[in-house]
Parts: C-alpha cells; sequence; structure tokens
C-alpha cells in the first residue's frame, strides 16, 4: 500500500509536467498544418470515406448504416495502435532530457499515450457528424462512451510502458509491432461483419474471446451502434484485460528502467 500511495503522490507532484508534454505533442503533432487540431475530425472523416467506398458495396446488404459501424470500431483501433506505438518510441525519443535532469521515466510514456487519448476524444466529432449526416439515433446508452474509453486508455497504458521497455533493448520490436497492428486491423470485425465467418467457428472463437481489442469494439459498438447496454461478459473482460496488462507493464516497466540509461 505503501508503494501504491507513493506512486499516486508522485504522479500528483508530477500532473504539471505530464500535462505540459501531452500540449506539446499535440502542438508538434499538427504544427505547420492549415486546419490544425480539425484533423482530429477531418482525418477520420476521410479514412472512413475510402474504406467505406471499398467495403460498402460487399456489405451493404448485411450491415445497416456501414460508416457508423465502420467508425466505431476503426477509430479504437486507430487509437490503440497510435498510443500504444508511442509509448513505445516514448523513452528512446526523450533521451536528451533523461541523460540530463531526473524525472520518472514513466511519466513520458504515459504522456504520450495521454496525449492519444485527448486526440481520440477529438476525433469523436467525426463520429458524431457522420451520425447526423446519415441520420442514425443517438441512444443514451452513449453516455457510456467514457466508460469503455477509460478501459482502453488503461489497456494502453499498461501496454505501452510494457513495449516502452522492451523497445529500449530490442529496437526492432517498433517494426514487428507494425505487422502486429496490421493483423490485428484485419482480425477484429472492423470493416467486416462477424457474421461473416460463420462457417469458421474456431475463428470466431479465437477473435471473440482471445482479442483484446474486440472487448472494446464489441462495447463501443453497443452502446453508439446498436443502443444497447454491453454483454456483462466483454464489461467484465475488458475491465480485467485492462487491469492485468497495467500490472504486467507497470511491473516490467519498473524492473529495468534502471537500466535504460545504459542504452538509450
Amino acid at each position: 500500500m505503501d508503494l501504491f500511495e507513493y506512486r499516486i503522490r508522485t504522479l500528483i507532484k508530477y500532473k504539471s509536467l505530464i500535462w505540459e508534454l501531452v500540449r506539446r505533442d499535440l502542438r508538434l503533432k499538427y504544427r505547420r498544418s492549415f486546419f490544425g487540431y480539425a484533423w482530429s475530425i477531418l482525418n477520420p472523416l476521410l479514412i472512413m470515406a475510402v474504406l467505406t467506398t471499398v467495403f460498402s458495396l460487399m456489405f451493404k446488404k448485411q450491415i445497416e448504416n456501414y460508416p457508423v459501424y465502420l467508425l466505431t470500431g476503426r477509430m479504437l483501433h486507430e487509437f490503440l495502435k497510435n498510443s500504444t506505438t508511442s509509448g513505445m518510441k516514448s523513452i528512446q525519443k526523450n533521451a536528451a532530457l533523461l541523460k540530463k535532469v531526473y524525472v520518472p521515466k514513466y511519466i513520458f510514456t504515459l504522456a504520450q499515450i495521454t496525449s492519444c487519448m485527448v486526440d481520440f476524444v477529438l476525433s469523436l466529432g467525426a463520429l458524431f457528424i457522420v451520425m447526423l449526416v446519415t441520420r442514425a439515433p443517438f441512444p443514451p446508452t452513449m453516455l457510456l462512451m467514457p466508460f469503455v474509453i477509460i478501459q482502453i486508455y488503461i489497456f494502453c497504458c499498461g501496454l505501452g510502458f510494457f513495449l516502452a521497455q522492451l523497445c529500449v533493448f530490442f529496437k526492432d520490436i517498433q517494426y514487428i509491432y507494425q505487422a502486429v497492428m496490421t493483423a490485428l486491423f484485419y482480425l477484429t470485425p472492423i470493416v467486416y461483419p462477424i457474421t461473416k465467418l460463420k462457417k469458421r467457428p474456431k475463428i470466431v472463437f479465437v477473435i471473440t474471446h482471445m482479442n483484446p481489442l474486440y472487448y472494446y469494439v464489441e462495447q463501443f459498438r453497443a452502446i453508439v451502434y446498436r443502443g444497447e447496454l454491453p454483454s456483462l461478459y466483454y464489461i467484465v473482460g475488458g475491465c480485467l484485460l485492462a487491469f492485468v496488462m497495467l500490472v504486467i507493464g507497470v511491473y516490467f516497466f519498473q524492473k529495468y528502467k534502471d537500466r535504460f540509461i545504459l542504452y538509450i
């Protein structure tokens, strides 16, 4: 308990630094761009338009309001990919600063993931615009969106911490991870319905029970796309996955953090 309290006090102590790092990352991301922060909305809209054009002809009879279906899955995948990729590179990215002053190393990883979370929240504007244009209903269950966002944010923090310490010692992991995230995109029902795989029950089982992203996509789609409460199985599973991943990530990060300075 003393260690936990110490971590909380440290986090509170450096909260201003975390916020400044988040602001820095957001400014750098949209620096010299004409539309600035509007790209948080424009980018998912443009990609959605492309993917909808390509895939809607195949699935339009199977999926009602395909643009909303697509966005509710793709946005979560993008958040997972961007946040964990940024978190993975956070120690190397701030190597010069880490060598000059003492700052808890996890602050940089946490700031990277948090900046991606802020960007994700801004990008929800694209989802609302698409729902308005397609005349999709705004069910009251959408008020539960923060509950799902917090789950996947905690999961990304845990995975980001784990990848950050791993990338310090094995830099090739960032290239392997790109392939893993591409595979995860197609192994998650984002552009296609899960019913498309009904003749392959083993694959369906792997996707619906062993794919961590699916737990969050299914919850998000339930409250936004279908307007219903998520299954208790996916709620409990999503919370459990987030907690376990955070514990694993923090454990390995804390175990090897003192060796970072020898490799960065």
